[in-house]
């Protein structure tokens, strides 16, 4: 009995140095996605295996290019600084590679690839190597911007803003031209001047991805969004596009002219906008949690435009239009050459506000509406009425509502009735 309990207590594992026993990795190649130079990267982890039938002593494992590529790795628990050694992968056993990586500036308006590679040296000398890429990408930062005079702002480099983001002072004007902002959690642009945009970005910092299947950009309440106050004043956005904010845009007794302008995406409203006067030319607001275009109180034509309700986050979505009056001011809106449309039955609620005395006017003309069929000479000239029964209806008219994936391309298709009546964003 004890010569057994002797024998069980062995450690019968031996190590190979023949080069044909070799390690297996889980995966050849780490990519990571697309990052802003300097900042770091979230952390990738990947497997090294032993099904070779005998144990592996790795003898070192280093980075190919020392510690000039950007690269951290830690294995098996010891960071490379810049050489790992005297690691054992028993048969049958693994271990595990933690990756991250920071990119130096690259002195470059394009993205470049970064590359590496990981070596393993056995024991009997066999070199084996899981290479390293990604690309990097230099920008500009800001963090707390206070604009108290007026200011352009123009970039060929992407601007990554943080801390609070930018604000705008009363009595100044902030212009922005041909630019890509990314903003951090929690940073957005509040202004109590004057915004004007032209042919700019507005988005999340998040290059990465929440799932393979699922890049952050694709996924809401990435940032705070543009808040205009009372006193900020004629605002406009042409040619611009903002996506996966929580508000997107919310502006209270100003005014706001939005062209060609793209909002999408947003964990809260799209466009809220209270007792201000509001113009909407051959835009889209798209997907969001609240409503997608909601007007209280404000003097408000919208022409030319799509807005579609197909939220992907909540079943209790909002309105792609709401319109309502308030005690103080009347609501007026003309919409016109306009399609309004998303999952619900009704998409479109205009509503009167009990125990006031304001009025509640609206014209639609020319406009595709998902909404039950009012017949109203006086307001509702020569609209169709869609219904959840028609050959072509709800996420239909569009080229590409991908659910599975959350990519949406809401370009009119040519099957839809709006396309053929020329009504909505039309995008060839």
């Amino acid at each position: 009995m004890i010569a057994v309990l002797l024998t069980a207590c062995t450690d019968n594992d031996s190590f190979s140095t023949g080069t044909g026993n070799r390690l297996s990795f889980s995966e050849d190649t780490i990519r990571f996605d697309t990052l802003f130079s300097t900042v770091p990267s979230a952390t990738q982890t990947f497997w090294v295996r032993n099904e070779s039938g005998d144990g592996i002593r790795i003898r070192t494992a280093r980075l190919e290019r020392s510690n000039q590529s950007g690269y951290r790795v830690n294995v098996d628990g010891t960071y490379l600084d810049p050489v790992g050694s005297d690691f054992e992968v028993r048969e049958g056993d693994s271990i595990l590679v933690f990756v991250e990586i920071t990119t130096r500036e690259n002195h470059s308006p394009e993205p470049l690839l970064v590359e590496d590679n990981l070596i393993f040296t056995l024991e009997s000398g066999v070199e084996q190597r899981v290479n390293l890429r990604t690309y990097s990408w230099d920008a500009m930062k800001m963090t707390d911007l206070v604009v108290s005079r007026d200011t352009t702002i123009e970039s060929t480099l992407p601007i990554l803003v943080y801390g609070n983001g930018i604000r705008v002072e009363e009595g100044a004007t902030l212009t922005l031209r041909n630019t890509d902002f990314y903003f951090h959690d929690g940073a957005g642009i509040e202004a109590k001047g004057v915004v004007e945009a032209e042919h700019c970005l507005f988005r999340g910092d998040r290059l990465d991805h929440m799932f393979d299947y699922l890049p952050y950009d694709r996924v809401s309440g990435q940032w705070r969004g543009i808040r205009l106050q009372s006193s900020s004043g004629d605002n406009k956005f042409t040619d611009c596009e903002i996506r996966n904010a929580v508000d997107a845009i919310v502006c209270d007794s100003t005014t706001l002219h939005l062209f060609n302008t793209i909002v999408h995406n947003s964990s809260g409203e799209g466009l809220s906008a209270r007792h201000s006067t509001v113009v909407v030319d051959y835009c889209q607001f798209t997907n969001t949690y609240g409503d997608c275009l909601g007007l209280h109180g404000c003097q408000a034509t919208v022409q030319h435009s799509t807005l579609a309700q197909f939220y992907p986050f909540s079943a209790n979505r909002g309105y792609a239009l709401h319109f309502v009056n308030t005690k103080q001011y009347h609501m007026t809106l003309e919409c016109l050459n306009t399609i309004v449309t998303g999952y619900a039955d009704d998409v479109v609620m205009g509503v009167k506000a009990d125990s006031t005395t304001t009025d509640l006017v609206y014209h639609f003309t020319d406009c595709l509406l998902r909404t039950p069929k009012k017949e109203d000479e006086e307001h509702i000239v020569r609209v169709i009425f869609e219904t959840p029964k028609d050959s072509v209806q709800g996420k239909q008219h569009f080229r590409t509502i991908d659910e599975d994936n959350l990519y949406y391309d809401f370009a009119i298709d040519s099957i839809s009735p709006a396309f053929q009546n020329a009504i909505g964003r039309i995008v060839q």
